[in-house]
Formats: C-alpha cells, sequence, structure tokens
C-alpha cells in the first residue's frame, strides 16, 4: 500500500526496541533498531483530509518488517482505548494490506484473550473494552492501515504495568504466557471482521470508507451500534 499511496508520506513515527522493553518476553533485549514505522494523519486529498478533521477520524499505515526480538516476533507496544462520554469505549478497525497479522485482544480483566489471524484484505474491529497488540508472524513484511477516532489518547499503561499482553508470540509460532497475568485464560480463536451492511469486509478497501459516515459511525458513536461488536465464540 506505501508503494501505491501516490501521495508523499510524511515522515513516520518510529518505535524502538528502548521503547519498547518493559512489555518484552525478555526486558533485557537492548537496540536502537527501529522495529516498526507508523505514518498518522493521512489523506490522499484535501477533500479527504477535511472530511476526516471534520469527522473526527483518523487514518493511519503502519509498516512492520519481520524481526525477532530476542526470540518474540516483533509486535506493537500494546494499548487501550478510554470510554466514550457515553459509556462504551472507543472501537478501531484495522486492514491488512501485505503480509499477516496476529491480532491478540484482551478485555480489561483479561477473562477473555482473542487471537484473530488476518490475510491481505481482511479487517479486523477492535471491539470497546479490549486492548490489542499486533504481531507479525510472517517472514514478510506486515503493510496495515487503521481508521480511529482522534478525539482520545491511548493508554499503554495497562501493558507497561504488567510487562505486556497476557501471552507472547515467540518465534515458530508458540504462544508463552506472561506470568504476570496468571489467571489468563487459554487463548481462543476468532475469525476476521465482517459487517456488510456497513460495507466492512474483504470486498472493500479500508480506505474507501473515507468520505462514507454511516460506515465509520461507530468509530465515535459505539453505543449505536453494540450488536456488532461480538467477538464470535
Amino acid at each position: 500500500m506505501i508503494e501505491h499511496w501516490g501521495h508523499p508520506l510524511p515522515a513516520p513515527q518510529i518505535r524502538k526496541i528502548s521503547e519498547m522493553q518493559g512489555v518484552l518476553a525478555d526486558p533485557r533485549c537492548t537496540s536502537d533498531q527501529p522495529l516498526y514505522y507508523m505514518y498518522r494523519n493521512l489523506a490522499k486529498s484535501e477533500e479527504d483530509e477535511g472530511w476526516l478533521t471534520k469527522s473526527r477520524l483518523r487514518f493511519d499505515i503502519t509498516v512492520m518488517p519481520p524481526k525477532t526480538i530476542c526470540g518474540e516476533y516483533v509486535k506493537t507496544k500494546g494499548h487501550h482505548h478510554p470510554d466514550t462520554a457515553a459509556g462504551p469505549g472507543y472501537p478501531e478497525v484495522y486492514e491488512v494490506c501485505a503480509g499477516e497479522a496476529h491480532y491478540l485482544l484482551q478485555n480489561r480483566r483479561v477473562d477473555d484473550v482473542v487471537l484473530i489471524t488476518a490475510s491481505p484484505g481482511d479487517k479486523v474491529i477492535i471491539p470497546p473494552g479490549y486492548g490489542h497488540v499486533t504481531i507479525n508472524p510472517a517472514p514478510v513484511t506486515l503493510v496495515m492501515a487503521n481508521i480511529v477516532s482522534d478525539a482520545f489518547s491511548s493508554d499503554y499503561s495497562c501493558y507497561e504495568e504488567r510487562q505486556g499482553a497476557a501471552y507472547y508470540e515467540m518465534e515458530g509460532g508458540a504462544f508463552v504466557k506472561n506470568p504476570h497475568y496468571p489467571d489468563a485464560p487459554v487463548i481462543r480463536h476468532a475469525p476476521p471482521s465482517a459487517v456488510p451492511e456497513l460495507s466492512i469486509g474483504p470486498g472493500t478497501a479500508l480506505y474507501d470508507l473515507v468520505g462514507r459516515s454511516r460506515a465509520l459511525a461507530f468509530l465515535n458513536h459505539p453505543e449505536q451500534f453494540m450488536d456488532m461488536f461480538d467477538l464470535p465464540e
């Protein structure tokens, strides 16, 4: 997607190991090498930029080259979203553009831990109340896009306080429980998201939803769409 964006990209934010040590399986890992690159607040036209700003939404791209960190697959830091004024937490929607992604979700009580495997074209909706980590388990670069409300700042503290998510995915694909979550349940699996009535699914690129207010209203008003956030058992 980066190659076909068609517009100059801003300088990315770069996540380095030194910023990730507190959430790694082995926090002794030290290096200044970049792990992944975050391109924030993207738009293909002034019209799209104006619509996103007016709608309080942000379109991002994250590029995550294949890598292991002291035996653990490269991953994002992990964060939760705060609650909206209406009650439910802010959701988010992702699309895998290239590569493969493992989205590891957990609710705040950590009595539900969910793994979603996504391939190019797949969408993943992060439901209200779930924190999430994205892992690149493949030997190729992961490129993913997301749309999210810009009305809040992400909360990394839950992951920082407990040295990451409830599980670490190690090289080879084994999931190892984080000892800071002794009561975490076994990981369950769920499929990528599909909400045909909102054009969310493999047939529509995520960026094509920019300008379509009804399709993305759930990102700022999740209380109106609670039925769509169920993670299949």
